[in-house]
């Protein structure tokens, strides 16, 4: 069974920046949308940003202009810079990869912790 490997978070001051990324740990064919989610402690897990085969991308308007996504199809990989860090963007960030037609398939990560603290 094929899984997503996050890497990437931490614990870092605000103002400061982090890089996530993300790979399969094995082959996934005609990867479509690739996204990064986030959910704090007793909340729900929101969209923070993704980004289609095309490269057209979507961000959450609380990191719009702090967080930058890409991708690198021959890897399979997807990046989440994230600069200029506050407390309100600590908790657990996924990672989300989708097939497109015609098995539209989901794989999610299994999370990792950014702490953004002083």
């Amino acid at each position: 069974q094929v899984q997503l490997v996050e890497s990437g978070g931490g614990l870092v001051q605000p103002g400061g920046s982090l890089n996530l990324s993300c790979a399969p740990s094995g082959s996934i064919f005609n990867i479509d949308t690739m996204g990064w989610y986030r959910q704090a402690p007793n909340e729900e897990r929101d969209l923070v940003a993704n980004i289609t085969r095309a490269y057209r991308t979507n961000y959450a308007d609380s990191v719009k202009g702090r967080f930058t996504i890409s991708r690198d199809n021959a890897k399979n990989t997807v990046y989440l810079q994230m600069n200029n860090l506050k407390p309100e963007d600590t908790a657990v960030y996924y990672c989300k990869q989708r097939t497109g037609w015609p098995t539209y398939y989901t794989y999610w990560g299994q999370g990792t912790q950014v702490t953004v603290s002083s």
